[in-house]
């Protein structure tokens, strides 16, 4: 029995990172590239759901050794879609332009070796490759709304095991707030933030400006938890 249970314990858990990119070409290798960490510990596959791209995602992701796959744009339907090309124990949805720090593969382990996680699931720390103070806001405010409210969004990523995530059946094929709609049905209770930072670009809020996003972003929200549907959001969201 004993020798069993250590086979078990020494089996390489697959891990299946899952990214719905369009127009991503800018960013993408970065993300990729900060994945490769992970293939000393699980046995990983990696897939890059392309929405519809017209610059060079598919080549890049390709040459770093990530699967491609196309689908309909939309984060949910591209997420959805990643998810049913394999049976990885364990899922890891990640933004296209999100950076994982190093070091985080050994907590995600951690994560997924304890039998209490089988039917939880855990997020980054959310950082922004922005040095202002108002980048920082924006980081204090996420840390709030992660603690107080369960609220991560899909910037911060988001770790699950496979049965977890079918039983709260998948990701919904909505163009938007498909994290916060997920999220909602993981609930705050059995949400876990890491330690690991997950560096997302600040380029949006740079070009929009911080106050500007951050309003429209609560904007949305609000629209969500009020019953408006996903596609009328996407409109505001741009």
């Amino acid at each position: 029995m004993g020798g069993n249970r250590a086979n078990i314990e020494a089996r390489p858990l697959s891990l299946a990172v899952v990214i719905p990119a369009r127009d991503a070409a800018a960013t993408l290798g970065a993300s990729l590239r900060a994945l490769e960490e992970a293939r000393e510990r699980f046995a990983l596959r990696v897939t890059v759901v392309d929405g519809g791209s017209r610059d060079a995602t598919a080549g890049i992701a390709r040459k770093l050794g990530a699967e491609v796959i196309e689908s309909r744009p939309g984060r949910g339907t591209q997420l959805a879609a990643g998810a049913g090309t394999s049976d990885s124990d364990w899922l890891l949805f990640l933004h296209a332009d999100t950076v994982l720090a190093p070091g985080w593969s050994a907590e995600a382990l951690r994560f997924a070796r304890a039998p209490k996680n089988a039917r939880r699931a855990a997020a980054f720390r959310f950082v922004l490759d922005d040095e202002s103070g108002a980048a920082r806001r924006i980081e204090s405010f996420v840390a709030w709304r992660c603690r107080a409210l369960g609220l991560a969004y899909g910037d911060q990523g988001l770790l699950l095991s496979r049965r977890f995530y079918e039983a709260l059946g998948g990701f919904r094929p909505i163009p938007l707030m498909e994290d916060v709609d997920m999220v909602r049905r993981i609930t705050r209770k059995r949400l876990a933030i890491l330690e690991s930072a997950a560096v997302t670009s600040a380029a949006r809020y740079r070009a929009e400006g911080y106050l500007s996003r951050g309003l429209r972003n609560l904007a949305c929200l609000a629209l969500f938890f009020a019953g408006i549907p996903p596609k009328l959001i996407a409109r505001l969201y741009g």
